[in-house]
């Protein structure tokens, strides 16, 4: 397919006219004759076998199949020209561009960004909240980290880590009131960070699908959902990886001891013309191993000794509703449903 392109140059002098309009503009942005941009122009044409410009007064104006051709070319010379600029740059300097599920930038990413720039003092990060995968495509962002399948295409995706998902709230409200069984969870507001579907998995694993619930407040993500369960507007669903620290410190507490798989994960990924790019390498590297010192460390371990130690909790509550061996192997049998909506 490669070997029937047509000529580089002609391509990009044609991009350049097209885009601005005037032969004698593209002639300038490319520090070439205003004869070798008609030149090459005329050679596409014949190419092609069709007229790609019309004059209009001063201006080019395209033709059908040129309009059709120039979104294409410019993206591509876009992509090429972010790719050289990665490619080019050192790896322990310069600046990365990130767009990070905002949950996760919150409250796992910002949390140890001290620990990169210590490492890396000459990278500068630029960072955008957003679970949106056509950033992937995008020229301005270097890396994405997305929840989702990892079924993205065209491009580089690793999975960074799975999650289990649980109930948290903050210790004000649980002092105020309890929540230690799941029957008290209709006195309480639940807080979604999606449209309902994870807590519908999470009270499906509970035998609680068709509890009668109380007032409900939904969100565009986990990162305003968990928010509002610190300053104690209801109960959401946390993870073992963004309420780690906050169990940790003690601003979020989990009322039981039953977690369930989320339906999607964390990963990892860009275009593959950037991944081999020194500098995307250094960040990548050091995000995996980030978590890697965090297994088995503070927050993850808090969250996952929390979840287990909940189980006596529920006991002494009397509840008939409190968890049991049978109700978390059902809750193991259970299948996740839907992502989380992140962003």
């Amino acid at each position: 397919m490669f070997n029937r392109l047509p000529p580089l140059n002609s391509l990009r002098a044609f991009e350049a006219a097209a885009r601005r309009g005037s032969v004698s503009a593209a002639a300038r942005e490319l520090n070439v004759t205003h004869g070798a941009v008609s030149h090459q122009i005329k050679a596409l044409e014949a190419v092609f076998g069709t007229p790609l410009f019309e004059r209009n007064g001063k201006r080019l104006k395209l033709t059908p199949q040129a309009a059709l051709l120039l979104p294409a070319l410019t993206h591509a010379f876009e992509n090429i020209a972010a790719a050289t600029a990665l490619v080019t740059r050192p790896s322990t300097s310069g600046s990365l561009r990130i767009s990070c599920v905002p949950a996760l930038l919150s409250f796992w990413l910002i949390p140890r960004m001290h620990q990169f720039s210590e490492q890396f003092p000459d990278i500068s990060l630029t960072l955008v909240a957003s679970n949106d995968p056509e950033l992937l495509y995008s020229p301005d962002i270097d890396v994405c980290i997305l929840y989702g399948d990892g079924t993205w295409l065209d491009c580089w995706a690793r999975l960074w880590s799975n999650l289990q998902l649980f109930p948290v709230v903050s210790p004000t409200l649980m002092n105020s009131r309890a929540v230690r069984s799941v029957r008290d969870l209709r006195d309480h507001v639940l807080l979604h960070g999606d449209d309902g579907r994870e807590w519908n998995t999470w009270l499906a694993a509970a035998d609680a699908l068709d509890m009668p619930r109380g007032r409900q407040h939904f969100m565009s993500d986990a990162r305003l959902s968990t928010e509002a369960a610190l300053s104690g507007q209801g109960v959401a669903l946390g993870d073992t990886i963004t309420a780690g620290s906050l169990i940790a410190q003690g601003e979020l507490v989990v009322p039981f001891d039953l977690s369930v798989p989320a339906s999607d994960a964390f990963y990892v990924a860009c275009r593959h013309e950037v991944r081999s790019a020194p500098i995307v390498k250094v960040f990548v590297d050091w995000f995996f191993s980030a978590l890697e010192s965090d297994r088995g460390a503070e927050p993850q371990a808090s969250a996952r000794r929390a979840i287990r130690g909940r189980g006596r909790v529920d006991a002494l509550a009397g509840s008939a509703e409190s968890f049991t061996p049978v109700s978390r192997a059902r809750a193991a049998a259970q299948r996740p449903v839907k992502r989380r909506l992140k962003s």
